[in-house]
């Protein structure tokens, strides 16, 4: 191709010379000579290609004009672009309608112009590279920064250019997407009780929801003190307690049970040991706490902890954390020899977003929360468990059993959510009305309070892969501990 006319250039303060940057202008012409010569080459080009990708500004410019005027349905030739660009100085620099006519002349074959792009592209990412290694060099040594947190911004920097490196995955044909379910299928009737997902151990909730999906997002809702975190801690410590796994040629291969990642944003990691260590000896966690234990309560315990200490649940109680340095660390977890099979998040109205100028209204914030948690969930392969508060208006009603629009900030999390399930007691409301003692009322109370105090509710209000319904468990108050009812007729699907 032969030379153009000089480009001129304008050097940044903050970044190496711009001369010195990865960049092939012969490439960036050919390109856009060939899309203004045959627009039906722009349909070959990656869709991740943009005007962005480009090294010289005008030419940034031109390929989002030819993009703009190509998707409008009109014709990006140089006669017709000359009229975007009459007011554009550097139009006029490089030499008016005569510059593009020139590209269009100088143009190589359109078959070609895939290979132009992705140069282009790679360019640029070299460039981004470096410009990311010039911001951590520059904020290294600032000790206003703590260091992890540095570290953390350039994992997410990095993350976020190999996000908007990956090429979209576009159309896929029925077979192929026929040939997962089929697979998915065989997987689940090979494992153990028929579950196509991870398995939490209360046999009545896996059978209504098949297990735990990889990739969906499920929301596990219900009022203070209705033990949400603790059937949280009781399906984590049932998953990483049941971990096993085969080589494979990819690393480790999960093939029951699963490794845990649980983001405690309230509780701190020694207080949800705590509680574990109690399910697994039988040992009241109030006890413990308080130390009112006996020498064999604490062989028990100790028994215990030495039984279940390798299982592979890793808590991180940072508080306030910002749903970037949750996706990150969850990433990091991932890329480990063991992987990852399960997050678990209580609860997601304690992320923050990282909006420091406050724009954002409290529903456009827990949106982005829902959409974020959803999406890593869908990158990362794994199910995520996200707890979620309920509004006051339960209270009001004389039915306490939760719906969905008793969620905060429903409309985001009912809409991301594969699954909304709400935990529910009825002791808990029971107990609150007790009658006064020695009158018929109260011996009434007394039967009802001895029939419901061991139960516990697990409300579907949302599935999208089953339907939706009660599932009734046991509940022991002293140690926390969900565990499946040992009785027919567990289901009840009067719930709509």
């Amino acid at each position: 191709m032969n030379a153009f006319a000089p480009i001129p250039f304008a050097p940044s303060s903050d970044t190496p010379a711009v001369s010195a940057m990865p960049h092939n202008l012969d490439a960036e012409q050919a390109l856009l000579g060939a899309l203004m010569f045959d627009n039906g080459v722009f349909e070959r080009l990656s869709d991740r290609l943009r005007g962005s990708h480009f090294f010289e500004p005008f030419h940034q410019r031109l390929f989002e004009a030819i993009e703009d005027y190509i998707r409008q349905g009109m014709l990006a030739e140089p006669t017709i672009l000359m009229e975007r660009f009459r007011q554009d100085p550097a139009f006029e620099e490089f030499g008016g309608l005569r510059y593009l006519a020139d590209l269009v002349d100088r143009a190589p074959p359109g078959a070609n112009a895939p290979d132009y792009a992705q140069l282009v592209y790679d360019l640029a990412l070299r460039r981004d590279l470096i410009r990311i290694g010039g911001d951590i060099a520059r904020e290294a040594p600032d000790p206003a920064t703590p260091a992890m947190d540095q570290i953390e911004q350039a994992e997410q920097s990095l993350y976020n250019l190999a996000e908007t490196g990956k090429p979209s995955s576009g159309f896929v044909s029925f077979s192929t997407a026929l040939a997962g379910a089929v697979q998915m299928a065989g997987e689940a009737y090979q494992r153990d009780g028929g579950l196509a997902g991870l398995a939490t151990n209360l046999d009545d909730l896996d059978q209504k929801l098949g297990g735990l999906y990889p990739s969906d997002l499920l929301i596990l809702a219900g009022r203070p003190s209705m033990g949400k975190t603790a059937l949280a801690t009781n399906i984590a410590f049932n998953v990483a307690r049941n971990y096993r796994w085969e080589p494979s040629p990819e690393g480790r291969k999960t093939v029951s049970g699963g490794v845990v990642a649980f983001f405690s944003l309230e509780m701190s990691a020694e207080q949800l040991a705590m509680r574990i260590l109690a399910d697994a000896s039988g040992v009241s966690s109030d006890r413990l706490r308080k130390g009112e234990i006996d020498a064999s309560d604490f062989g028990r315990v100790r028994d215990a902890a030495i039984e279940i200490g390798e299982s592979p649940l890793y808590i991180d109680s940072t508080g306030g954390l910002a749903m970037s340095k949750l996706a990150a660390r969850a990433r990091r977890l991932k890329r480990m020899e063991q992987g990852l099979d399960l997050i678990i998040v209580d609860y997601l109205q304690l992320i923050t977003t990282g909006d420091m100028n406050g724009q954002k209204n409290r529903v456009q914030e827990v949106s982005e929360i829902t959409g974020g948690l959803k999406a890593l969930a869908k990158e990362l392969n794994v199910p995520i468990i996200a707890l979620s508060q309920l509004s006051r208006q339960v209270e009001n009603r004389e039915d306490k059993r939760p719906q969905l629009s008793d969620l905060r900030e429903s409309g985001s999390i009912e809409q991301d959510a594969d699954c909304v399930m709400f935990v529910y007691r009825e002791s808990y409301y029971l107990g609150r009305a007790e009658p006064r003692e020695g009158t018929e009322e109260h011996l009434k109370w007394q039967e009802d309070m001895d029939r419901l105090r061991h139960q516990a509710e697990v409300v579907i209000g949302k599935q999208r892969h089953g339907p939706i319904g009660i599932v009734k468990l046991s509940f022991d108050e002293d140690t926390t501990r969900f565990g499946n009812l040992a009785r027919d007729g567990r289901f009840n699907q009067g719930y709509d």
